[in-house]
């Protein structure tokens, strides 16, 4: 096909025009015109185009002023379907989502604490209520992320640095859902879809080097090189819980000094344990967290404690690695808020060269979840689309051959609806 043929000019400005709708919703006609910078009859005849081919869709009318109301025109969200999960220990968090992005249900259910068949009976049954609530069918879903505690080998998709998530270990995670789910599936650890997250919608939109740490019951971090996750040999890049750091807090809660498990020292009975060793009590490390800045001496004392801790082993990420930014992210970073960011920011500047800041990520609410969810929807968007899948794209683990992943869902079924 020659650079310039009308066939490639066409499939160019159906892209941008599908980003654009993507990226703003509904659009009118005119609207959808400035955005891509075709003339009204070139616009026009695009989205008779895209409405024969099923691909976009008629969305109600845009009111306002003393004229007529202009037609709106949207991405036709029935096309594929795509699941977005949180697991953890205690729980199966599932989204379902249309490719336009529309969330069209939720579903939330306890993970047992039992063997592989017992967890992934729970897992598969939790995503066959979501995808049965959303009014779906079992085999509707186009592509499924699943963000997880540890991280996926890619060699042989077994799940690793995840003692806590009994049941999950011992065999080829992502194969085995895609099997019992009988449609593509993605494993990415849970802090990797954050900091995706905040690439997309939070203080790293503009940020190429950065590393996102997770303090908290198992500590985690990511690590985002050229706009890039950073994922490592065995998907181990980020998994700095097993850390051997020195305790660098002043309070002495009978740990060793001379060097101990990172996740070990911000725990949240170790952090409980650090509050009450400045005099206050509290029934966990969030809540130790958030007593403290309001409690005057005492509890400015514990948070710079707590900071020592913490920067001594994000000291290690940052002086290999000499990012533009630190981002604190999860429960124990957001009880602690910018005060908490800063004192770390102090700590970390008297360990290391490179002065890097340090500030409070900007996603809250479920940030593994819609990570997931982000990336799901390039995959299929991709596929269905042909628009360009981001480099934060995650891991799909060992694959089987295209043909034979499901073959319900292929682009000439989706093309020919």
């Amino acid at each position: 096909m020659r650079a310039g043929s009308p066939r490639l000019l066409r499939e160019i400005n159906d892209r941008a025009a599908i980003e654009a709708l993507l990226r703003n919703g509904p659009l009118t006609r005119s609207e959808l015109e400035d955005l891509i910078g075709l003339s009204k009859p070139a616009t026009a005849q695009l989205l008779t185009r895209l409405e024969k081919a099923d691909t976009v869709q008629r969305n109600g009318l845009r009111g306002g002023g003393r004229g007529p109301r202009a037609q709106l025109w949207s991405v036709n969200g029935a096309l594929a379907h795509v699941a977005a999960v949180d697991l953890t220990p205690q729980s199966v968090d599932v989204a379902i989502a249309d490719i336009s992005g529309a969330l069209l249900t939720e579903h939330r259910a306890p993970m047992p604490r039992g063997g592989s068949a017992e967890v992934l009976d729970a897992f598969c049954g939790a995503v066959s209520k979501a995808t049965s609530q959303a009014g779906l069918g079992p085999r509707a879903l186009r592509h499924v992320v699943v963000g997880s505690p540890g991280a996926v080998d890619p060699a042989t998709g077994e799940l690793g640095f995840a003692p806590h998530l009994p049941g999950w270990e011992g065999f080829d995670m992502p194969g085995r859902l895609r099997e019992l789910l009988d449609t593509p599936v993605t494993v990415e650890n849970d802090v990797n879809l954050v900091a995706l997250e905040e690439m997309i919608a939070g203080r790293a939109m503009n940020v190429r080097d950065f590393v996102l740490i997770w303090p908290a019951d198992a500590i985690g971090a990511a690590v985002v090189i050229n706009g890039v996750l950073l994922r490592g040999a065995t998907g181990g890049a980020g998994e700095i819980d097993g850390l051997q750091v020195p305790d660098r807090a002043i309070a002495d809660t009978g740990t060793d000094r001379t060097g101990g498990r990172f996740g070990d020292l911000l725990s949240s009975a170790a952090i409980v344990k650090l509050a009450r060793a400045h005099g206050l009590s509290a029934r966990s490390g969030h809540f130790a967290v958030r007593k403290a800045l309001s409690a005057g001496t005492a509890g400015r004392e514990f948070l710079v404690d707590l900071a020592r801790r913490i920067a001594a082993g994000v000291a290690s990420v940052v002086s290999v690695l000499d990012p533009e930014l630190v981002l604190l992210s999860g429960e124990i970073s957001q009880a602690g808020g910018t005060v908490l960011a800063d004192l770390v920011g102090a700590e970390l500047r008297k360990l290391v060269i490179p002065r890097t800041p340090v500030q409070l990520a900007l996603v809250t609410g479920k940030p593994v979840r819609s990570g997931a969810l982000h990336s799901a929807l390039a995959v299929v968007r991709e596929q269905v689309f042909g628009l360009p899948a981001a480099t934060t794209e995650p891991f799909r683990g060992p694959q089987r051959p295209a043909a034979a992943a499901n073959p319900s869902h292929t682009h000439a079924d989706l093309e020919g609806r």
